[in-house]
């Protein structure tokens, strides 16, 4: 496979599990291009045609050195200049791989996060609500990684002659499709039967002999779970502390996300909503596990470094 390929194998794979369902990615398009015509020639030269394409603008291409068939990769959660001198080390190294965004896709990472309404709606929170809600959020979000050097580690990977890219939301989506399917097949019935099937997902095991397994944040394991929703696994990163009063309204008994911070974890509290945090590294990592299988069956060998915990399935069937 060729960057370009398993670039947009990443973006068809996200699309396939999304809670919003390739009608609902459709629209979202159609509503960005019918924007775009719309716009003048001086803002139409501004504009990131890539958003045309492409529904998670978290995702992208930033360097290719080299556009051959790719045979090895370097893969980590977040990659730094750091991690493209061990990829120096190693030799032999075609593509790296990035979960976490870089450069331009960093820069877009609130642009994802309206994912994170139709995840609400999706398990009950009327749609107004979660948009109003989200707003505020979402642009807290843009402000935070405006002051980020976005370019650090792309201008390294161009100065090195490495080829760059990551996938963020589309392994987020893998994550999310895959715990909510788990969950929809077992059925557990109180906090510590959801505990004992998260810690049955190999990532989530090794993650556990390293301090870093899933955590109950609010509630206690006896008690019911009720509605499970999977809010905070996709959508760029965490929503904001007042939806979770909006969450118990809409029936939702406990949430499972990747990390969660004090305020955010207050607020639940407050509202009787039981949170698993079933980690972030862990569940990075299973998301990208199921992107790589598929590189794997095309002969793609990963090279994990960064907090990947790589576990491949094909070795399972």
């Amino acid at each position: 496979m060729k960057i370009n390929e398993i670039y947009n194998l990443a973006i068809k794979m996200g699309i396939e599990v999304d809670f919003r369902g390739r009608e609902g990615i459709e629209k979202l398009l159609k509503r960005k291009k019918e924007k775009y015509e719309k716009l003048s020639e001086k803002e139409k030269e501004e504009f990131d045609k890539e958003a045309l394409e492409n529904p998670y603008l978290d995702s992208r291409i930033y360097h290719i050195a080299q556009d051959t068939e790719v045979k090895k990769v370097l893969a980590g959660i977040d990659i730094e200049p750091a991690e493209l001198l061990l990829a120096k080390e190693i030799g032999g190294i075609d593509l790296i791989i990035a979960h976490h965004p870089l450069g331009k896709g960093l820069a877009h990472l609130a642009d994802v996060m309206d994912l994170q309404c139709d995840v609400l709606n999706y398990y009950g929170v009327p749609i107004n609500i979660a948009e109003g809600l989200m707003k505020e959020r979402i642009s807290e979000v843009a402000r935070g990684v405006n002051a980020i050097n976005h370019q650090r580690t792309v201008d390294t990977a161009k100065l090195l002659g490495f080829s760059l890219m990551n996938s963020h939301t589309p392994c987020d989506n893998l994550a999310a499709k895959f715990i909510k399917d788990l969950i929809g097949k077992e059925n557990p019935e109180r906090i510590e039967d959801l505990m004992s099937l998260l810690k049955e997902v190999p990532e989530y095991k090794e993650a556990i002999k390293i301090g870093a397994g899933p955590k109950i944040f609010t509630g206690n394991p006896e008690n019911r779970c009720g509605k499970i929703a999977v809010t905070e696994l996709t959508g760029g990163t965490e929503p904001g502390p007042k939806i979770y009063e909006k969450m118990a309204q809409a029936g939702i008994g406990t949430i499972i996300g990747m990390h969660m911070q004090e305020e955010s974890k207050k607020e639940a509290e407050a509202a009787n909503i039981n949170v698993v945090i079933a980690g972030h590294m862990s569940s990075d990592s299973l998301g990208m596990n199921l992107f790589f299988d598929g590189l794997e069956k095309r002969g793609i060998e990963i090279i994990p470094c960064s907090g990947l915990i790589r576990i491949s399935r094909l070795d399972r069937k």
